[in-house]
């Protein structure tokens, strides 16, 4: 342990002899779906030891101490990371502060989670990676998605080989309807429209297409929610829709399409398009047809597995005690914003733009 002339207490990098020596905290404890009690009760579920909570409401942090009696709570950042002995801390805050905020804690010699998305920019990402590499810690991103029942059973099909060479993956998601009057509204906390849902897709694709990346094109339509007399950030307004095509150096292809303006969107969020079959992703189901040599269609449909979003954090602790391979990277959280990075400067710039790997 080290002590700087800044106060804050440096935890060198080590293996834990036990889960329950590893002691997590969060940053945040907003009401919206109450994402810090969910965070901190899967790193305990997975035999970490809960001791911190950061959080600007005081009411939030009453409630955190509820939650979790004996936790510590703390109003700031700074003041939890120059108290608290922390070895790992979640960042759960609005988009726009992720890179901020899990630099600091990176800084201070603690492990560092952020919700997705890691950050807005590939600047941003680049420099977390950085900085978990010059301090010896763990930078990752919470994609407990990765393991989500419907990609876990498009996987199996897709490894089995039945739908042929992948041809492409379509993302979608939305319909028409007016946004809500929130931060993931705003662009300039959310990124855009494709934050969101469209982080979660994309590492969905990732998973299917694992080819190298070659070009982004972006498209976007705006101003239709923003010009209306209620709009919650006239000058700040999320696009009404945007899309991206990515291109894999095999030929493949990754479209995702996010949308508040679609009257009449498509069933299913998720399609996987091979040489042999399509496999659908719906919300309740998934739905595999075949083409058959005989050039009939075999449809097979059933209910999703269940998901498995709790191998997340029982990852992160197998890393940090018996090394186990970290899943999500920051490498790999970088991989999706990345994309949506080129995204929304290609959109603007009216091109496609080379993929960059680190």
């Amino acid at each position: 342990m080290i002590v700087p002339s800044s106060g804050i207490l440096f935890l060198s990098m080590k293996t834990y002899p036990s889960a329950s020596q590893i002691k997590v905290g969060v940053v945040g404890y907003g009401g919206a779906f109450n994402m810090g009690r969910q965070h901190l009760q899967q790193m305990k579920d997975a035999g970490m030891t809960p001791v911190a909570v950061a959080e600007i409401d005081p009411a939030r942090l009453a409630a955190a101490a509820q939650d979790f009696p004996g936790i510590e709570t703390y109003a700031t950042v700074a003041e939890m990371l120059g108290r608290s002995s922390v070895d790992l801390v979640t960042v759960i805050t609005p988009h726009n502060t992720h890179a901020a905020l899990g630099l600091q804690i990176l800084e201070a010699g603690r492990h560092c989670v952020l919700e997705k998305p890691m950050a807005i920019t590939t600047a941003e990402c680049d420099a977390l990676i950085e900085a978990a590499r010059r301090y010896d810690v763990l930078v990752s991103t919470y994609h407990n998605r990765h393991w989500d029942g419907w990609i876990l059973k498009a996987l199996e099909v897709v490894r089995s080989g039945a739908l042929g060479q992948i041809v492409r993956v379509d993302l979608r998601m939305g319909s028409h309807g007016k946004p809500g009057s929130w931060w993931r509204s705003s662009r300039s906390m959310s990124g855009g429209i494709l934050y969101d849902w469209g982080v979660h897709l994309l590492e969905y694709a990732l998973q299917i297409i694992t080819a190298p990346l070659t070009e982004v094109s972006g498209y976007a339509w705006e101003g239709y929610w923003a010009a209306q007399p209620e709009a919650s950030f006239p000058s700040d307004a999320n696009e009404d829709e945007a899309q991206l095509v990515v291109r894999a150096k095999t030929g493949q292809r990754i479209n995702l399409t996010i949308t508040t303006v679609d009257v009449t969107p498509k069933r299913g969020f998720v399609e996987i398009v091979g040489t042999q079959g399509t496999h659908l992703i719906d919300w309740n189901e998934y739905e595999t047809t075949l083409a058959l040599p005989d050039g009939a269609r075999q449809i097979t449909r059933g209910r999703q597995p269940k998901d498995e979003g709790h191998r997340f954090y029982e990852n992160i602790a197998a890393h940090l005690t018996v090394g186990t391979p970290l899943v999500i990277t920051g490498e790999w959280a970088r991989r999706p914003i990345h994309i949506l990075d080129l995204a929304v400067q290609s959109a603007r710039q009216g091109r496609a733009l080379p993929v960059v790997h680190p």
